[in-house]
């Protein structure tokens, strides 16, 4: 234990309530003050950075919704009718959406998306790699970028959009983990059997093609997309400036898992937003001894979850900023003998 966390630990313990009574939230108000090393935490700018990308296995039928819904949600995004948009503008939590690989014409995007394209959309995981480890790194990159471009934040939240990431996310799970690929694929957008067979076949296949392989920054380039491989850096990226990270649910969780792998001092600084209803994130949440603050069975992604575990760290860290003490409030701390 850090002496920040222990100062904090101490401090919640002067809070005039009995030990352990905010429960969840109070071990949260001290995971704060720990990472942003004052007893005062502040959950102030947040910003939510989400990551587009195509991926060649949709053409493999692993998903309810046609490969094309990925560039038309470009648009709803930059309307601001998305669903993390709406729910970003009643938590006061900015928005930023990154197309790192939309099959789309980089002139036909629509304006307030950054561009960032490494290619257009990943090649067929149960065929070949998806993306070179150039590509990899330039995706990583982008995310590293999208960090940057943030600024004073005191919060980073990542999300994605990408019809056919839930795939990507069980294939990399599994090779992970070596987790049977059965436990790692769900339903994603609501495939119905027939669907959620070919899904299991595609992540079957492409676990036969990476056989032997455990390098995690290898097994991105081989199994991942370019918006994971996005939300990887930009996670690198938050938590080497010692950001407070909230990861959202199942595909930014496995995105959450490649970075630690790659570099396990990372895992202090994340917060699990939620327990989504895909198979797969459960068995994630796991592997990295994380506990999420919401489980609200939320399958949409685009950081939604993300963004509805806000005030919950907003008002953690209200409680150990202002919370007054027993001694502050001249309140007895113990039943006299």
């Amino acid at each position: 234990m850090s002496d920040h966390e222990q100062a904090a630990r101490d401090e919640l313990a002067r809070k005039t309530m009995p030990a352990g009574a905010l429960g969840r939230l109070g071990a949260l108000a001290v995971e704060l003050a720990a990472r942003q090393r004052t007893l005062a935490p502040r959950i102030g700018r947040v910003r939510l950075v989400v990551f587009a990308a195509d991926h060649g296995i949709s053409e493999a039928g692993v998903s309810a919704y046609p490969r094309a819904v990925t560039r038309e949600m470009l648009h709803a995004f930059a309307s601001g009718g998305a669903a993390a948009c709406v729910l970003a503008r009643a938590h006061d939590v900015e928005v930023e959406v990154v197309d790192v690989g939309v099959d789309v014409a980089a002139d036909a995007v629509p304006p307030g998306i950054v561009v960032a394209k490494t290619r257009r959309g990943t090649a067929r995981i149960d065929r070949a790699p998806a993306m070179t480890v150039a590509e990899r790194d330039a995706a990583f990159a982008a995310g590293v970028a999208a960090v940057h471009r943030a600024g004073a934040v005191d919060a980073i939240a990542v999300g994605e959009m990408g019809i056919g990431n839930t795939t990507a996310a069980a294939a990399l799970l599994a090779a992970l983990t070596g987790a049977p690929s059965g436990s790692c694929v769900g339903r994603g957008t609501g495939i119905d059997d027939a669907g959620l067979a070919r899904k299991r076949r595609a992540v079957d296949a492409a676990l036969r093609r990476v056989a032997g392989i455990d390098e995690p920054g290898r097994l991105l380039a081989e199994l991942g997309g370019l918006e994971i491989a996005a939300m990887t850096g930009a996670i690198a990226a938050a938590a080497a400036g010692a950001r407070i990270v909230v990861v959202d649910g199942f595909i930014a969780t496995v995105a959450a898992l490649v970075a630690v792998r790659i570099d396990p001092e990372i895992r202090r600084h994340l917060v699990f937003a939620h327990r989504s209803a895909e198979a797969g994130h459960a068995l994630a949440l796991d592997a990295l001894d994380a506990e999420p603050l919401l489980d609200l069975g939320l399958r949409l992604g685009e950081g939604t979850g993300a963004i509805l575990a806000i005030p919950l760290l907003r008002a953690a860290a209200a409680v150990m900023r202002e919370m007054a003490t027993f001694d502050s409030a001249g309140v007895s701390d113990r039943t006299p003998a």
